[in-house]
């Protein structure tokens, strides 16, 4: 059947805890309040380097004002336990793979072939540091040594000394090639390199503190010494891992020592923070951009930063110094958006120390960066056109030829039954009650197709060779209302042939976007008086937060997102279903968000419409079109 708009009417609960607010203001400055709002409001009109400067300004301005505030951290957030693993937060690392929101390590195979050698703790040279890494996976014991050939005796090691526990001292290492042990040098040493040296030290919680002064022997010989600067990112599973520097310092107290993180040396207290792995740390350690939990949970459900960090609009903090790094590091991608001439170069050290240096190790985190450039990318939704903002679908005026290159239509007998959205290679997504199995035959989709009533000289028509509905597929309440549709290849052609267009993306986090976010509806439906729409027509909605106000008992939050006006005066009705909500991320990519769904009362205010949350499917498309098909990243 066509999608209907149900004419129901229902009293809504105003007075539900569905309408109150989920974040809680009462401890916030007034000023800050209204810096959110504006940086809120910046972040969706940012279309000029002034505004984007703005923006910069503000977040900075944000992050200051919230340096005062204790509890900055989302509790529905919290209970969903993310870490340095859960991709919908966080990119992967390039020898992983995002399967069902978790980073899970590649097999070996699956690893580039070319790249800089390395050797491990069994003996043995792998071609690549992506296939170490993802052989250590599969074998703990083999860690990584070295670049090179495996030629060097011995093994990497790490030690605490002078301590009055075995979980604590300064911090001592021998590398592979080096024949004696080295003290670390105390700047830039951090509670990231701490956690790293902790793990690797069996504290599987990382370190509890790095401040502790701890008593040399005044016999040991530390005159005009040297020691070891050590980088590392803070998730790697040793300090083998992490790029060291010899320095030469005169400073002979110069040494970094740690706490390492034992349920005795941090007993939680009322003010405390549960980090994921079971650590507990302070309140204020929280979204400072510093890994303080050591699996990074402490930085992933924020609602701003404090300090000198970078607040993600996914709700993530991350080091200041990761902005304009040459490498996007938040997946809604904005730490690299205007940042010409305003990089931040990688730090090789401290300015304030001067003395002789020598690298001993490869900069392990460059050849991830170097990795990461040479897999595979996807090529989707980016065009060349820009349509011109316009009021409505319904009621709206026409797209242009080039205008929503991922738009199809869907016949049936002559009429178009639904939109659908072309995600790449021979592949359609749309809505569940849109399509019918026993139909398959009568199904003809059109792409390049703009008007019914005077057919384009561009429009190509395929055919179905399979239709996939979603298993869990409910058509009374419309959850999980998502189906695929592959083309039939045209004959003497290995691919599938649509001309003039392009695929949308498909967004594998549901942070990517957020409510308010504005993007844009397309399609065929009909007008709010019932009239036939003949001609393709599209308008722009903002994303609403808590659609269950508007439609209780019926709304399911992971599976359904709903986007509408305040008036009412841009929706979808009558034959849009299975078409896109698509929205565009700040490096212009375009994601498609959602599938035309359902809704009540076309064009009346409070009666959103209610679209398939795409991202909530994203494994489930990936299983049946090949996940190198659609991954744009975590690939």
């Amino acid at each position: 059947m066509f999608f209907q708009r149900l004419k129901i009417k229902f009293q809504k609960n105003t007075q539900g805890a569905e309408e109150r607010q989920t974040l809680r203001v009462s401890n916030m400055k007034l000023a800050h309040v209204i810096l959110l709002h504006l940086c809120f409001c910046i972040s969706f009109c940012k279309d000029t380097d002034e505004e984007q400067r703005k923006w910069t300004k503000m977040t900075q301005l944000s992050s200051i004002l919230n340096t005062p505030q204790k509890h900055l951290v989302e509790e529905k957030c919290l209970t969903e336990k993310y870490t340095h693993l859960s991709c919908k937060k966080v990119f992967c690392q390039p020898w992983q793979k995002c399967i069902d929101g978790t980073c899970i390590c590649k097999l070996p195979y699956q690893c580039p072939k070319n790249g800089t050698p390395v050797c491990s703790t069994n003996g043995k040279t792998y071609p690549t540091y992506c296939q170490q890494k993802s052989f250590e996976c599969l074998r703990p014991g083999a860690k990584f040594l070295n670049s090179g050939a495996c030629t060097a005796e011995g093994q990497f090691s790490v030690s605490i000394k002078y301590g009055n526990i075995t979980s604590e001292g300064i911090v001592e290492v021998k590398l592979v090639d080096q024949d004696k042990k080295m003290f670390i040098c105390k700047k830039p040493w951090s509670m990231t390199e701490a956690n790293v040296a902790c793990l690797d030290l069996g504290f599987q919680q990382g370190a509890f503190d790095i401040q502790k002064k701890f008593e040399v022997p005044e016999n040991l010989h530390l005159n005009s010494t040297e020691c070891l600067q050590v980088r590392c990112r803070g998730l790697e599973t040793s300090l083998a891992e992490c790029t060291f520097i010899k320095r030469r310092t005169k400073n002979d107290k110069n040494f970094a020592g740690v706490v390492c993180y034992t349920q005795n040396a941090a007993p939680p207290t009322n003010d405390s923070f549960h980090c994921v792995n079971g650590k507990y740390i302070p309140q204020k350690r929280t979204c400072n951009g510093i890994n303080d939990c050591g699996d990074q949970s402490d930085e992933l459900c924020c609602t701003g930063c404090r300090g000198k960090s970078f607040f993600c609009r996914s709700g993530v903090c991350i080091p200041n110094k990761y902005k304009c790094n040459g490498e996007v590091d938040c997946i809604t991608g904005e730490d690299e958006i205007g940042c010409e001439g305003t990089g931040h170069p990688e730090i090789k050290g401290h300015p304030e120390i001067k003395e002789e240096t020598e690298f001993l190790t490869a900069d392990m985190d460059e050849e991830r960066k170097r990795i990461k450039s040479i897999l595979p990318k996807v090529s989707c939704g980016v065009k060349n056109s820009v349509p011109i903002r316009r009021k409505r679908v319904v009621g709206g005026k026409p797209a242009h030829m080039g205008d929503f290159p991922w738009q199809v239509a869907i016949k049936d007998n002559e009429k178009i039954k639904c939109g659908g959205i072309y995600i790449g290679g021979c592949w359609i997504v749309t809505a569940a009650h849109c399509v019918s199995i026993s139909k398959i035959y009568h199904y003809q989709i059109w792409s390049s197709f703009l008007d019914s009533l005077r057919p384009e000289m561009d429009i190509t028509v395929h055919f179905a060779k399979n239709i996939i509905i979603h298993e869990k597929y409910n058509g009374t309440t419309y959850e999980n209302d998502i189906a695929l549709i592959e083309l039939k290849k045209h004959s003497n052609r290995k691919e599938c042939d649509l001309p003039n267009s392009i695929p949308a993306c498909v967004p594998w986090s549901s942070y990517l976007f957020q409510p308010n976010d504005k993007c844009i509806v397309s399609g065929w439906g009909r007008e709010k008086d019932n009239q036939k729409v003949y001609l393709l027509k599209w308008g722009e909605v903002s994303l609403i937060n808590n659609c269950s106000r508007f439609y209780p008992g019926r709304y399911f939050e992971k599976e359904m997102d709903c986007a509408g006006t305040d008036d009412g005066s841009i929706d979808t009705c009558k034959g849009d279903s299975g078409g896109p909500l698509v929205c565009k991320d700040v490096n212009n990519v375009t994601y498609v968000w959602g599938v035309v769904s359902w809704g009540e009362n076309c064009g009346r205010p409070e009666y959103p419409g209610v679209y398939t949350k795409v991202a909530n499917y994203f494994d489930w498309i990936s299983h049946h079109v090949g996940r190198s098909l659609i991954s744009q990243y975590n690939v």
